[in-house]
């Protein structure tokens, strides 16, 4: 059913919940994994210097490849996984990878906010559920300790 599975990344130790949805799903339909890292320098456009953007460019850069290596260091031995680390707007990008022939499900962490902390902080996941032209599995990532590990289900949506 699926071939190849879309993980977004941001490096925190909470998308470990949802690379491990991932990676069982990937071994039960022997799919690969591409774990995707979106260097967004949008916030630093404004910046005086060019040399100081390409500085920040370089450093998000090499975050994003420690984050997606990371991902790949975390996947059972029977599990392939593509390393990807692009340049734009997380949500563009993440439903540009998203594309039928290229990747066959989306699955993504989610912090669950709710109210004025949602509105204000916006939410790439609901962006992506709402573009995405394949289905998305969202995982509940919040590593509170209050978090009833039961809820802790993977919601999918097409």
């Amino acid at each position: 059913m699926y071939d190849c599975i879309l993980v977004p990344t941001d490096g925190s130790p909470e998308v470990e919940y949802a690379l491990e949805y991932a990676f069982d799903l990937a071994r039960t339909h022997d799919a690969t994994v591409r774990a995707l890292y979106v260097v967004s320098v949008a916030g630093y456009g404004n910046m005086p210097m060019e040399a100081a953007l390409e500085g920040v460019s370089g450093a998000l850069r090499a975050r994003g490849n420690d984050a997606v290596d990371r991902a790949a260091q975390l996947a059972p031995a029977d599990v392939d996984v593509e390393t990807v680390v692009l340049e734009g707007s997380p949500s563009r990008v993440i439903v540009e990878q998203a594309q039928p022939g290229e990747c066959d499900l989306v699955v993504m962490g989610t912090h669950g906010r709710a109210g004025l902390n949602r509105l204000l902080l916006g939410s790439v996941t609901e962006c992506v559920v709402r573009r995405a032209p394949v289905p998305v599995l969202t995982v509940n990532v919040d590593s509170d300790e209050d978090v009833d590990q039961e809820k802790r289900r993977p919601v999918a949506v097409e």
